[in-house]
């Protein structure tokens, strides 16, 4: 089941929330009791909107079926008007603090630009237990520095790539991420791992559920 949400902050963001709903689910709860129903929920940050990137990309969407079928929820959300990235990452910060204010446990993800922002949003202390970025983008501004954000993010992370994308500029991540002992975890794949959409979000959900404690 799905449901739309106007994310509050200041800024035209909308998000798509996937439920995971058990057999015994009551179809007239009300989103604000998403805690009630389940405890943890996965934020999930779409691809550059300058490039068609919105919340219904196949990634995004199939990262979303596989946490349903563990049993947990995901916020996929659009970003408000473009911003150079700040906007965007205000954007990325204001839907986790909507789903930490409904769930305990809250994981985030991204793909490609919003693996960046995943990554800048969780070292600027996003309210998260995990991270998972996917084909991430390096470095959006001095400032806006995905490799760097390493440093202050206190929680496991997971950098999942394809060894054929020449697209996003992955590669000082992925290195960063091994000086932190993090998980890599690698695709003989092009940057939108076409027909491998499945095979990804399996692993984006097993390391995302694992860190998130749900059984």
């Amino acid at each position: 089941m799905t449901e739309t949400i106007l994310v509050p902050g200041g800024r035209d963001v909308r998000a798509t929330l996937d439920r995971a709903r058990g057999d015994d689910a009551d179809d007239t709860d009300d989103t604000d009791d998403a805690a009630a129903r389940g405890d943890a929920i996965v934020v999930a940050c779409p691809p550059h909107p300058q490039h068609q990137g919105h919340r219904g990309d196949a990634r995004l969407v199939a990262v979303g079926d596989a946490l349903a079928a563990r049993g947990v929820d995901c916020l996929r959300f659009d970003y408000g008007p473009w911003d150079e990235g700040y906007g965007e990452r205000a954007d990325t910060l204001r839907a986790v603090e909507w789903a930490a204010e409904r769930y305990d446990r809250v994981g985030l993800f991204g793909f490609s630009f919003g693996g960046a922002m995943a990554l800048l949003a969780a070292a600027d202390g996003a309210a998260v237990d995990a991270v998972s970025a996917l084909a991430p983008a390096g470095r959006l501004a001095d400032d806006l520095d995905a490799v760097a954000a390493f440093d202050r993010i206190p929680v496991p992370v997971q950098v999942v790539y394809g060894t054929r994308d020449d697209v996003a500029d992955w590669e000082p991540v992925v290195e960063r991420a091994r000086e932190y002992h993090q998980p890599v975890v690698e695709f003989a794949a092009d940057h939108f791992f076409i027909g491998q959409e499945d095979k990804v979000a399996a692993a984006v959900a097993d390391f995302l559920v694992s860190n998130l404690g749900v059984e």
